[in-house]
């Protein structure tokens, strides 16, 4: 990392950020966003109900450290084996997880579809899912591969709501009835 990164860092770390708002670092970047509405937060809910509780932590709000990058994103939900990490701190290592979900919303979609992917790749976290609202879908990311802005995922899979989504590194397939859309 570079000292200009290391600034960043630091700043982000010390970053106070409003009420009702929240931050990530992404590449190197401070993204600032307003909090998430009801759509958003019933879906990450429903998603977090359907993976079972006796193996897997369910976390929100976490953020997460990713090997290599000037990043600690926050995912809308993050999943690992129990026993993978224990903490403390603030940060989850990506290869302790499993699955990273990331919700749409309207100023999101460049990010979640473009940055996000490619940083979970350069993680190696096995397995990311976008749920759009916008587009109704839900869209399965594994394999990852590559490295740095150039990783990606090499299989993905899409269903449209109202489809299971088979999310077979959690041994699940998530019902996606309920999950409504923002148009």
């Amino acid at each position: 990392m570079t000292v200009v990164d290391d600034r960043v860092i630091e700043l982000f770390e010390r970053l106070e950020v409003p009420e009702g708002y929240k931050a990530e670092l992404l590449r190197g970047e401070i993204v600032m966003m307003a909090g998430p509405d009801w759509v958003h937060n019933v879906i990450v809910q429903a998603v977090a109900d359907q993976i079972p509780a006796d193996r897997w932590h369910r976390l929100q709000t976490q953020d997460i450290a990713i090997p290599g990058e000037a990043s600690e994103p926050e995912p809308d939900l993050v999943v690992h084996e129990r026993g993978a990490f224990e903490g403390p701190g603030r940060l989850v290592p990506a290869p302790a997880l499993t699955l990273v979900v990331e919700v749409v919303s309207r100023t999101s979609v460049d990010r979640d579809y473009r940055v996000k992917r490619s940083m979970y790749a350069a993680g190696r976290i096995p397995a990311y899912l976008l749920i759009d609202p916008l587009a109704g879908r839900c869209v399965l990311f594994t394999e990852p591969a590559g490295e740095g802005e150039a990783a990606d995922y090499r299989v993905e899979r899409t269903t449209k709501f109202g489809e299971p989504m088979p999310v077979d590194v959690l041994g699940v397939s998530l019902e996606t009835v309920e999950f409504r859309t923002l148009t």
